[in-house]
């Protein structure tokens, strides 16, 4: 079974792949999986077979989009894709068709992606559990917001996704379903097109395979004239974080992290302890005001009409957010723009920040994980790069980020192509168990 876009890529240049076979391999895979783990929404196979026969006869005929033509993909189910329902969670939304494509799903069209169906997502993007199952082991919660997108690729049914974070909800189930994952710099891949959670905090992104794949699709998406492509690959200087990203771990995820740091120093990484500044303790708290607020200024009126299509947690967000004086709102705003300038200091001497991605190994399906490590990067819009590191006494996977300063993705992919050759093989395949 093919697993990365690059391996997939040169197959189809090298004539000893098709397009319909690849996609075919994802669909077989679907058949075999999905029952158990239920990471879609729906799969649109007739219309997935018809883009692919497409992308072949473009090869043949010598037209080439690039690294994604003729790649199998999923899209987060609060992400429009034109002639798809975008049901984001909801009853009601369900026979929702969109009328046109989102931005990015536009520009991965034209990039040649061959487009497999809908994920699940957290209704609305939030925080109540989803249908979609760990693949590690299905008794635990897979994360959200992003549940189908992590499960879709850890377990092979594509080749790739395009997930959204607004709290941690692309770190966070990348990291518990053993998938790579990047959370961009705020702004620079275009939201029109996905439904809003709180607009100053939402980000797309991708997960994938390996990192280069995840260079590979955000490069797609991204806006024009931004690149993110790696640079060049070498022993990195890292800051290390405390505080907040120590207290809050448990025991297996710090000692994950003692073990990471010191097999990278033993392949020339340098890591340093980096102190965050002291207002970064109130960042949970400032960010859980943003969000309250800004998804009640999109929810607050259908939420009024329609009561019975929101899930309790979602619920309570929303009205947390109206309860929320206005002044309170501002003051975590301006906390915002302080914090993220105060974070652009750190970056002075090191290449990247390196912390877990999350405090513990995947919880119980009743919860979808605290996204405490999460937030404070959606919250200063800084760009995140996770990929797993090590597996807990459970069998479960465990991961770091590794975050940089804003715009800097392609640090972030060097960065993160050198670690990755140290942790490929930790993993192996998810094992379905109970």
């Amino acid at each position: 079974m093919i697993r990365t876009i690059r391996e997939a890529a040169r197959l189809l240049r090298d004539k000893r792949l098709s397009c319909v076979a690849l996609l075919e391999q994802c669909l077989d895979r679907i058949s075999k999986v999905e029952p158990t783990v239920q990471a879609w929404v729906f799969v649109d196979a007739p219309r997935a077979r018809a883009e692919a026969e497409a992308r072949d006869r473009e090869l043949d005929s010598g037209y080439d989009r690039g690294w994604l033509h003729g790649i199998p993909l999923g899209i987060k189910d609060i992400i429009d894709v034109f002639d798809w329902p975008t049901a984001c969670g909801s009853t009601l939304w369900r026979q929702s068709f969109a009328r046109q494509d989102a931005t990015l799903v536009r520009r991965l069209r034209q990039a040649g992606a061959v487009l497999l169906g809908k994920t699940v997502t957290t209704q609305y993007a939030s925080f109540d559990p989803p249908a979609t199952r760990n693949p590690w082991k299905l008794s635990r919660t897979p994360g959200g917001s992003s549940s189908g997108s992590a499960a879709a690729v850890a377990t092979r049914m594509c080749l790739g996704t395009i997930g959204s974070q607004t709290g941690g909800s692309i770190t966070r189930p990348g990291a518990y379903c053993g998938v790579p994952s990047c959370k961009p710099t705020y702004g620079i891949a275009c939201l029109d097109g996905v439904l809003p959670l709180a607009p100053s905090m939402d980000h797309p992104g991708p997960f994938a395979a390996c990192v280069e794949d995840l260079s590979i699709l955000l490069q797609a998406i991204v806006d024009p004239g931004h690149q993110v492509a790696p640079g060049a690959i070498r022993p990195p200087r890292l800051g290390r974080l405390g505080g907040l990203f120590e207290r809050l771990a448990d025991d297996e995820v710090n000692q994950m992290m003692e073990q990471t740091c010191t097999r990278l120093r033993q392949q020339g990484a340098t890591i340093q302890e980096l102190a965050l500044p002291a207002s970064f303790e109130e960042v949970t708290r400032h960010h859980a005001v943003v969000m309250a607020v800004e998804a009640a200024a999109f929810h607050r009126e259908r939420l009024i009409r329609h009561p019975d299509d929101y899930k309790p947690k979602i619920r309570s967000l929303i009205e947390e957010g109206m309860r929320t004086p206005g002044p309170d709102y501002l003051k975590a705003r301006e906390y915002q723009s302080q914090l993220t300038r105060d974070m652009a200091n750190l970056f002075a001497e090191v290449d990247a920040l390196i912390a877990p991605a999350t405090t513990t190994p995947a919880p119980d399906a009743a919860t979808t994980g605290n996204p405490a490590f999460n937030s404070p990067w959606s919250f200063t819009g800084l760009p995140v790069v996770a990929l797993p590191v090590a597996l807990s006494r459970d069998g479960l996977p465990l991961g770091i980020q590794l975050i940089g300063p804003a715009r800097e993705e392609s640090r972030l992919f060097s960065v993160g192509l050198w670690m990755e050759q140290f942790f490929m093989e930790i993993l192996g395949e998810p094992s379905l168990t109970p």
